[in-house]
């Protein structure tokens, strides 16, 4: 068996934010907003005018805990569809009160760091922000709204980060079918995650260099377009049903590191894919093909650049270890071993002396 799951409704492009009261009213009734208490601030005039008459509406700041989730639960009181706008953590937040009352949500994003927006998870923190579990709505957002216009106005390291963690999800993809291994929903990688991923992948090495410079300029533009779609919608169905692999097992290695654990989701991946190309066995000109690809778009291709001076061998030892204890370890088209890793990491940090 095989299950593909994503977001019935994607909507994307400068101004759409003004139509979210629409399409909220469309899915459930009535509806409430959770909106990052930073964001409103930049959002909330276009955002509400959208709704007709008054509508609940919960500022949301701090950890999504299930204390704090809890108490903006209960602020909202009666709602029929939650409307989560801002970043990460307020998306998440929205996700886990809808989660809790048993509706329907629709995604705003105001950056796009990650393809968060368009899945079903929701990551639970302690209140000492440490990550404890990873939940799941029953379905993907009922809706995905992505102004542009906002994402452009945003700091362009968010969209930066965004694309190195999309870029990822073709190699990943091909590892967890190579490897056999299953998607978040249990089952085995569809054929249609496999050519999304490999469409994002496309787009962006197409796009996403000229996406940046436009978001640079605060500028949308067609480059910019494409480069926010694949690496909010198309990322999110590529991962969610085609599995995940080293790129993001990496990310725990790095967590692991000095300096390296404060930076982005997406500035780890980046690092990661080069480390999948290598275990991979992918080296070379494909190897610093990629290396100069993220280069372009202004991502970390060593350990350096993403503030570790003076890698060690130890370094090199614990980040291998982390790798090795990830779920998706096995999800490559040989088992691997601790050297193995440890191989893969130190043809990755030789590409900075080339």
């Amino acid at each position: 068996m095989r299950i593909f799951a994503s977001t019935p409704l994607y909507v994307q492009g400068p101004g759409t934010i003004a139509k979210v009261g629409e399409i909220a009213t469309r899915i459930g009734s009535p509806p409430a907003i959770v909106i990052d208490a930073l964001v409103r601030p930049l959002v909330g005039v276009a955002l509400e005018a959208g709704f007709d008459g008054t509508v609940a509406i919960a500022e949301f700041a701090g950890e999504v805990t299930d204390a704090n989730i809890a108490a903006v639960a209960m602020e909202i009181g009666h709602a029929g569809v939650i409307v989560a706008v801002g970043g990460g953590k307020a998306l998440d937040a929205g996700k886990a009160v809808a989660l809790k009352l048993g509706i329907p949500m629709i995604s705003v994003p105001t950056i796009a760091s990650t393809d968060g927006p368009a899945s079903r998870g929701i990551a639970i923190y302690d209140d000492a922000h440490r990550l404890t579990r990873v939940d799941q709505m029953p379905a993907n957002p009922a809706a995905v709204v992505v102004d542009t216009a906002v994402i452009a106005g945003a700091p362009p390291r968010f969209l930066r980060a965004g694309i190195g963690d999309a870029i990822a999800k073709k190699f990943e993809g091909e590892g967890c079918w190579a490897g056999g291994g299953l998607t978040k929903h249990g089952t085995r990688p569809t054929h249609s995650a496999r050519a999304i991923a490999n469409a994002a992948y496309l787009m962006l090495r197409e796009h996403a260099v000229a996406g940046m410079a436009a978001a640079e300029r605060n500028e949308v533009t067609e480059d910019l377009e494409a480069t926010i779609e694949a690496s909010v919608l198309l990322s999110a169905m590529a991962f969610e049903n085609g599995g995940l692999s080293i790129a993001h097992s990496t990310t725990r290695g790095l967590m692991t590191l000095r300096n390296a654990k404060d930076r982005l989701h997406g500035e780890h991946v980046a690092y990661g894919t080069l480390v999948q190309l290598a275990v991979d066995g992918q080296q070379g000109e494909a190897l610093m093909d990629l290396a100069e690809f993220l280069r372009d778009v202004g991502l970390p291709t060593t350990l350096a650049e993403l503030g570790v001076v003076d890698v060690s061998e130890i370094d090199l030892d614990e980040i291998a270890a982390a790798i090795m204890n990830s779920p998706h370890i096995g999800n490559v088209e040989r088992p691997l071993t601790h050297r193995d890793v440890v191989i893969a990491l130190r043809q990755v940090e030789s590409l900075g002396s080339r």
